[in-house]
């Protein structure tokens, strides 16, 4: 029996009121890492009732456990787990942050072209918050092997990069933009070591930027191991479809 395995099997034998000493306890926190795979436990076992109280509470961990299991309700077809989810993207604390995005994989996991639908909205949201969980949520290697799921979260990258560089200056010191930049300093890897052919010219247009936050994102991208390796190949022009030989 796996720990996930074994962290639902001891939820099961909890009383619903005895969840919450039990998940401090073994949260991990305070130190360096949250104990994921009992969040992950708690998404699955969770009822509606148990989210909701975890929600209530308002304590990181719990409050991160009860995201990822907003993400299986919306997965299993709640009418409103969109904009909850939606309202804890914006979260001050990143742990909770974190749990939007991985709510959100559930999603992609059970219906993936729900959820590429839902993170193209997203990514049009105003706040920088609700557009990170967006290209955190999508940018998931195990999606992007899908037809079209690649170029829709590279498509989905240079959106919200071009959503930084048209801001002011001053507006980029916020930290909610600076999560945003943040995010898309690895998900562009992500999206292009999936569909090279679509990615690689996109990108490379990011490294002729002069604008410094631009610039930044393509740096850290290209020192990802996945990405590195690309741009070191040598690049060969496509031929068009009227020159190809028979």
């Amino acid at each position: 029996m796996g720990r996930r395995e074994q962290y639902r099997a001891e939820l099961r034998a909890l009383q619903p009121a005895d969840w919450a000493l039990y998940l401090r306890t073994h949260s991990g926190l305070p130190g360096a890492r949250a104990n994921l795979e009992l969040a992950q436990a708690v998404a699955e076992e969770a009822s509606p009732e148990q989210i909701d109280r975890l929600l209530a509470s308002d304590e990181e961990y719990l409050v991160l456990c009860a995201t990822i299991g907003l993400g299986r309700l919306l997965a299993d077809g709640s009418e409103e787990g969109a904009q909850r989810l939606r309202s804890y993207a914006t979260d001050a604390r990143w742990r909770v942050r974190e749990g939007v995005a991985m709510g959100l994989q559930r999603l992609g996991d059970a219906d993936l072209p729900r959820l590429l639908d839902l993170a193209a909205s997203w990514a049009r949201d105003p706040h920088p918050l609700v557009q990170r969980a967006a290209a955190a949520g999508i940018c998931e290697p195990r999606f992007l092997n899908r037809p079209g799921a690649a170029a829709q979260a590279i498509g989905i990258c240079e959106h919200l990069t071009q959503q930084i560089a048209a801001r002011p200056r001053g507006e980029r010191k916020d930290g909610s933009v600076r999560a945003l930049r943040q995010a898309l300093g690895y998900c562009w890897s992500v999206a292009v070591a999936a569909d090279p052919d679509t990615g690689l010219p996109r990108f490379q247009r990011l490294t002729a930027s002069d604008d410094p936050d631009v610039a930044w994102i393509a740096r850290e991208n290209a020192k990802k191991a996945r990405l590195a390796s690309l741009l070191l190949l040598p690049q060969t022009p496509r031929r068009s479809p009227a020159t190809r030989p028979r």
